[in-house]
C-alpha cells in the first residue's frame, strides 16, 4: 500500500498545524479529509473520528496518532495528515503528546483494506528515523516527497 497515494498530494497535509487540543486535531483532520470526498462532510467525519476515539485513543505513542474510522457511503480510502506546531495531549499509549496525526477513513464494509492500511501506517510511524525526517521537513511538499520516496522502497 502506498502511503503517498492515499494522501493524493501535498494539499492533504497540514504542515505546522495550529491545533492546540485533541478535539482541534480531530476537527482539522476532518476538514482535510472532507476535502478529498463528496460522500460525506467534515462534520460527519469529525463525529465518526470522535466516536472512534471514545472506544480508545488512536495515539500510538512516540508522538504519533492515527485517527481512523469506517464511514458509510465512502467508495474508497481517503487520508490526510497534520504535523503540529506544538505537541498536544492525545491520551496516547505512552502518555506523551503527539505532533504527527495521520487520519484514515475507509468504506464501511472494507475491513480487509482498513487493517492492511493501519498495519502499514503503524509500521511506518514506529520507525524513529522516518518520524524524525517528517518532524524536520520544511513544508507539506517535503513531507509528501518523503512519503513518496518511502513508497518507492
Amino acid at each position: 500500500m502506498l502511503i503517498a497515494a492515499l494522501l493524493v498530494n501535498a494539499d492533504s497535509i497540514s504542515y505546522r498545524d495550529p491545533a492546540s487540543s485533541k478535539k482541534k486535531v480531530l476537527e482539522n483532520l476532518s476538514q482535510k479529509l472532507a476535502a478529498n470526498t463528496t460522500a460525506t462532510t467534515a462534520e460527519k467525519i469529525f463525529q465518526v473520528l470522535l466516536e472512534r476515539e471514545r472506544l480508545g485513543s488512536t495515539g500510538l505513542g512516540k508522538g504519533v496518532a492515527i485517527p481512523h474510522a469506517r464511514v458509510p457511503g465512502l467508495t474508497h480510502t481517503i487520508a490526510a495528515m497534520l504535523t503540529l506546531e506544538t505537541p498536544v495531549a492525545f491520551e496516547s499509549a505512552d502518555n506523551q503528546p503527539i505532533d504527527i496525526a495521520f487520519g484514515l477513513l475507509v468504506p464501511e464494509e472494507d475491513t480487509d483494506h482498513h487493517l492492511q492500511h493501519l498495519s502499514r501506517l503503524v509500521a511506518l510511524f514506529r520507525d524513529p528515523e522516518i518520524c524524525d525526517k517528517i518532524r524536520h521537513a520544511d513544508s507539506a511538499e517535503a513531507i509528501f516527497e518523503l512519503l513518496l520516496s518511502i513508497d518507492d522502497d
